[in-house]
């Protein structure tokens, strides 16, 4: 099916782009409930892996979020809000989320069907979004300086190219099903059509770590429409990035035991695991911790009874310093 989303120049002037943490919500989350299928994405099997049994052993597969994002097919167009500017933060989009109409829950709960998902009387926005929080802290909160790193390059990338060649060009390269043909945003091979007469005036352009390998539409009036596309440089998103060179400088200043528990933090894990790889104790290692998390190197992430810690963009910057010419 090949759809198309016409423009005039007023649209043109109103498509922006946003970095949204609740398209990487959605998406991670439905890549999770589908994870055991063949077509999973290889590059984010390790990060899914780490996930999973937090997920799971935290009933979300099962939960009122598995209810209103399935794993395949139509999900509840209400978790995406519009972002009020490029880079809101989750508790922005979540308050957006607490602000739905009734009207557009219960229409949402139609186009899902009542008799898979929870009926309007259940859905309870204010619990919707503790779920939400309850999966970012086990999923999304302890990678996020490097999904957003990756989500941030993108769109300074784009806007780059849409200041040297313009917005029509950047339009046509955003992925192989979007094409832009005389004035008009075709999506080939959908099945879902995105035409103007479904929403407003403009064009949200959200580049996704977890979207690939397709484009998903949000058209809900009086709103943009959005679209969700796969970030550039998503192959490289789990790769290690520390090198031996950073963490000898860098412990030159905090100190060996430190610059090597930073190092380990290129996946986040909990002060037992650090303990175990470094055949230090649980005591020694978290002493470190606090003493990193107060300087801003790390971060620390609650997940049931584990805390899980991970290295923050500035940690980055000092151990990755190649990322500085990304």
């Amino acid at each position: 099916m090949d759809s198309g989303l016409s423009f005039s120049a007023a649209d043109l002037a109103q498509t922006r782009f946003a970095v949204s943490p609740m398209w990487e919500v959605v998406t991670s989350f439905r890549l999770l409930l589908r994870a055991g299928d063949d077509g999973s994405p290889a590059m984010h099997r390790g990060w899914a892996a780490q996930v999973r049994p937090r997920f799971r052993h935290a009933g979300l597969d099962r939960g009122r979020l598995a209810a209103l994002i399935p794993a395949h097919g139509y999900l509840a167009d209400f978790l995406n809000p519009t972002p009020a500017g490029p880079f809101p933060t989750l508790e922005d989009e979540l308050e957006a989320i607490r602000r739905t109409p009734r009207e557009n829950v219960l229409h949402d709960l139609g186009m899902l069907g009542t008799a898979a998902g929870p009926r309007g009387d259940d859905v309870d926005l204010d619990r919707v979004c503790d779920e939400i929080l309850t999966y970012w802290e086990l999923a999304l909160a302890p990678y996020w300086a490097r999904i957003r790193g990756l989500l941030e390059a993108d769109v300074f990338h784009r806007a780059r190219q849409v200041a040297e060649h313009g917005s029509a060009r950047v339009l046509g390269e955003l992925h192989e099903t979007v094409r832009w043909d005389d004035g008009t945003l075709r999506l080939v091979r959908r099945a879902c059509a995105l035409t103007r007469d479904q929403a407003g005036s403009g064009l949200l352009l959200i580049p996704s770590a977890f979207a690939w390998p397709r484009v998903l539409t949000r058209s809900v009036a009086p709103d943009p429409p959005q679209l969700a596309y796969p970030a550039r440089g998503i192959g490289n998103l789990w790769e290690p990035r520390t090198t031996t060179t950073a963490t000898e400088a860098v412990a030159g200043v905090l100190g060996r035991s430190r610059a090597l528990l930073l190092a380990e933090l290129d996946t986040p894990a909990s002060t037992t695991q650090l303990a175990g790889a470094f055949g230090l104790s649980a005591a020694a290692v978290s002493q470190h911790l606090i003493a990193l998390k107060n300087a801003g190197l790390v971060t620390a992430h609650r997940s049931g009874r584990s805390v899980l810690y991970a290295r923050t963009a500035v940690a980055d910057a000092l151990l990755c310093p190649e990322l500085e010419t990304l």
